[in-house]
């Protein structure tokens, strides 16, 4: 199983008053899946995402990713996983806007560590070509549509070849056209094998996906499949 939670819980102390984000929370995500994590504002979703996405640590429980205990770690060790497990794809697409988008894509590379530049250009390229900007190479991000944004930001999210495709509400900013076509490039990764996690309020979005998890009030309330 490539992700797998125990009992996982998350505890937030703001002042005197303890804030439970999660409850809990049990299940498992095999290779190849393509899962939508669904829930309204304040239900703990972002949390758990946050959480499978190596950007926080439980408060209990365990989470193990790709066979590691990764619950464990912390500081340059839960980065490591988190670059080279997990590509993100953002709502606010969080691209450098000062540089193209060759060197936008590039960035996780430079993290990655032990790859030249020469091979961080072209691992870029080849990135950019998968999702149809091999002839925006040398734009930056402020000369492109959003759906192009998005899209730089998928490619930035594959370049590492992460286990795991992370997408926080991947339309969020789009208008209903482009989010089709950016769902259905997510539709086209997750047939080629790639295991995409969606994480979002639209039942639109999360009905992509082959499998529902439904968060409420920081547990899983009901699960379905497609």
């Amino acid at each position: 199983m490539l992700i797998r939670t125990e009992n996982v819980t998350k505890i937030y102390e703001l002042g005197a008053v303890e804030v439970r984000a999660l409850r809990g929370v049990t299940f498992g995500i095999e290779e190849g899946e393509y899962v939508a994590i669904m829930g309204p504002s304040g239900s703990g979703k972002s949390t758990l995402m946050h959480i499978l996405g190596c950007l926080d640590t439980p408060s209990t429980g365990r989470y193990f990713l790709n066979g590691t205990e990764v619950s464990e770690l912390h500081g340059r060790a839960l980065a490591r996983v988190r670059n080279q497990e997990i590509g993100f794809v953002f709502q606010n697409f969080n691209l450098m806007p000062r540089v193209d988008l060759v060197a936008n894509v590039a960035l996780p590379l430079v993290y990655h560590g032990g790859i030249n530049r020469a091979d961080r250009r072209k691992q870029a390229v080849s990135a950019l070509d998968s999702v149809g900007l091999g002839h925006r190479l040398k734009h930056r991000p402020n000369e492109l549509s959003g759906g192009e944004r998005q899209r730089a930001s998928i490619a930035r999210a594959l370049v590492t070849e992460p286990s795991i495709l992370l997408a926080d509400e991947p339309t969020g900013n789009l208008d209903q056209k482009t989010g089709r076509e950016i769902m259905a490039l997510l539709d086209e990764l997750s047939a080629a094998g790639k295991t995409v996690i969606l994480v979002t309020h639209d039942s639109n979005v999360a009905a992509h996906a082959r499998r529902t998890v439904e968060i409420e009030d920081g547990a899983i309330a009901r699960e379905g499949r497609a």
